[in-house]
């Protein structure tokens, strides 16, 4: 399939009037619609800005390729619009865009359709060809540039596949429609002007293609793994990898290059671990945060599943739930069983597999999930029921993983004949053994010391208690979603499984400040943002309201010296007001949606939104305060 079959006359816009992103996605989503492209507009839009919360589209160097694959596509076409002057579309290098592409799959489209919409990214790697199309005067004209293109592509087709080059590389994206193919052609155009062997596996929303093989990855110098998304790693196991976001292959191919001939990269370990961790891109992804929000992340939809059901079966009464109790309801209890009786009851076995997964991979998962089932099952006499909770889901967690660590490094010494049997019997017998034998002689003290310190938590009042929310409100906004965001969240969480909560109205309440007051503040102080932050701050407010508050995250990373500071006071002050009212919330997650869940009443209710309001007030005012007047800038 051509190019030019999906994309056409009257899908090509060469005077685009927007003058901002959303302008721009907008008009693109438009002209395809009317092209008789799309079933629904509006879900296409939704879909093609989902991708752009993941990151820009806008790679560069005039470039912009915002692409969904949804079922709102009627036909699998382009949509290609030209800015004669260039606007902001939060591109890479912070440039204007001039030249945007906008790839519609639909779901059910066939690997012709996915492979021809990844040409495209490629041949807007050549500088030539961008400039034919900017030099366009008329549809016929860009037609006929990508037509003469995809003709000097083939006369120049090589068989890559049979090279056994000396550098792999692997790119992969997380729709694999665009800078999959993108980063994949830059890096084996830049391979070429150095001289370089390279080869590149393609991981596509079409499958993998070029795929690498064991030969050839033995022979390797080094591998580059251009990715956001996972990538199998174990068949690299012994061999030196570069590990780094899709966009750097894309911007960076020298360098990347340089670095694999260089062999300057960690060697990787089947166990996920690298034998020098100093490397940049690899210290990110790996350590005690990396373990701990792969389990926190993954328990996430148990808690807002299960705690919203658990929350609406109050609706009926606080002891709807008790078929002994006058308030009884049978559709209540129903609720409370599969939120409460099944998805609350596994939060600590995920939360502690996960963790353990992500220090051994899949072999710790068994263990993990063992060791977090002892931790809120086997207790002592004096706290029979109880549990080690969060706590000890924390230390099974990391308990299983680094005893599978060691089991794996002590049968590796076996003869290779019985490597088959490690997977399936070696490594969850001992593993799941030596855990399980741990855990049931920890758990007893990890349980007195667990229902100690929530005792003495539910004790506390006056000014400890305030203390106490503002360190978890302002955690709240420290990262707005990375580590310091989730411990807290956690913390949370846990006094919510424990029986209180106090907790999780603080952090959530605290969590909803910054994009809330970062919308207020580009309401009151238009003159301090641009018109892009201006747009931004818009979708801000239903994101706070919602409780998503990496809503906050653009702007923090744009000016953090300012804004985080701000969120910070903003958030602690809401969260200290929310602990000194005695805020109860019994649901962990929902924003705004879940407020009339709060006890006590409209009073209640009301003293929550003032001090979210004043949180949101006081952060939007400190961050206009230390913002920069554009006009004088």
């Amino acid at each position: 399939m051509k190019i030019t079959d999906l994309l056409t006359k009257d899908t090509i816009l060469l005077e685009m009037k927007a003058n901002s992103k959303p302008e721009a996605i907008d008009e693109l989503v438009g002209h395809l619609d009317k092209a008789g492209k799309l079933n629904n507009r509006d879900e296409f839009k939704q879909a093609i800005q989902a991708r752009e919360d993941q990151s820009t589209t806008g790679i560069g160097e005039g470039i912009a390729i915002p692409h969904a694959k949804t079922n709102a596509v009627k036909d699998p076409a382009i949509a290609f619009g030209r800015s004669t002057n260039g606007l902001d579309y939060e591109s890479l290098d912070g440039q204007p865009t001039n030249l945007f592409f906008m790839i519609a799959a639909s779901e059910g489209a066939n690997n012709t359709h996915l492979e021809t919409l990844s040409r495209l990214s490629s041949f807007l790697m050549d500088n030539e060809f961008r400039s034919k199309l900017e030099a366009a005067k008329t549809e016929a004209d860009v037609i006929e540039a990508i037509n003469a293109k995809e003709a000097e592509e083939d006369g120049e087709e090589e068989t890559e596949t049979a090279s056994s080059g000396k550098i792999l590389a692997v790119t992969a994206c997380p729709t694999g429609i665009a800078h999959t193919y993108m980063a994949a052609d830059k890096l084996k155009a830049t391979a070429k002007e150095m001289g370089v062997n390279i080869k590149v596996q393609t991981n596509g929303s079409s499958g993998v293609k070029n795929r690498l093989t064991p030969e050839e990855i033995a022979e390797a110098d080094a591998i580059i793994v251009a990715a956001d998304t996972k990538v199998e790693m174990d068949v690299f196991n012994g061999k030196p990898v570069i590990e780094v976001p899709v966009a750097k292959a894309i911007h960076e191919p020298k360098e990347l290059i340089e670095k694999a001939v260089r062999k300057d990269a960690p060697v990787y370990q089947e166990s996920g671990k690298s034998s020098d961790s100093s490397s940049d891109e690899k210290g990110q992804r790996s350590g005690f945060y990396k373990h701990l929000m792969n389990g926190v992340s993954n328990m996430l939809p148990f808690v807002v599943g299960g705690g919203i059901l658990i929350a609406i079966s109050f609706f009926w009464g606080i002891n709807s739930a008790d078929p002994a109790n006058e308030q009884y309801n049978r559709f209540a209890e129903m609720l409370n069983i599969i939120g409460g009786g099944n998805a609350f009851f596994l939060l600590v076995p995920v939360l502690a597999g996960f963790i353990a997964s992500s220090i051994a991979d899949r072999p710790g998962f068994a263990p993990g999930m063992v060791g977090g089932l002892i931790a809120i099952t086997q207790t002592s006499a004096e706290n029979a029921g109880n549990g080690s909770g969060f706590l000890g889901g924390l230390i099974a967690g990391f308990l299983a993983g680094y005893l599978t660590l060691l089991i794996k490094k002590a049968l590796e010494g076996l003869p290779a004949v019985l490597d088959g049997l490690k997977t399936v019997l070696f490594y969850p017998v001992l593993s799941i053994f030596a855990t399980g034998m741990i855990m049931l002689l920890i758990n007893p003290p990890l349980t007195s010391i667990y229902t100690g310190l929530f005792s003495f938590l539910d004790n506390m009042s006056g000014s400890n208690l305030a203390l106490l929310g503002i360190i978890v409100g302002g955690m709240m906004a420290v990262d707005m979603g990375g580590p310091v965001n989730k411990a807290a969240y956690t913390f949370g969480i846990a006094a919510l499984d424990a029986g209180n909560y106090t907790f999780i109205a603080a952090a959530m309440a605290g969590g909803m400040v910054p994009p809330l007051a970062m919308g207020l503040a580009t309401v009151l102080f238009k003159n301090k943002f641009t018109p892009q932050e201006r747009e931004t701050g818009k979708a801000a407010f239903p994101l706070g309201a919602f409780f998503i508050t990496e809503g906050a995250i653009p702007f923090a990373a744009a000016d953090p010296l300012r804004v985080i500071p701000a969120m910070v006071a903003g958030s602690a002050l809401t969260g200290m007001l929310t602990m000194l009212f005695s805020i109860s919330l019994p649901a962990p997650h929902g924003g705004l949606i879940i407020v009339p869940l709060i006890e006590g009443g409209i009073i209640q209710i009301l003293l929550y939104l003032v001090a979210i309001i004043a949180g949101t007030i006081l952060a939007a005012i400190v961050v206009g305060f230390l913002k920069k007047d554009l006009r004088k800038a």
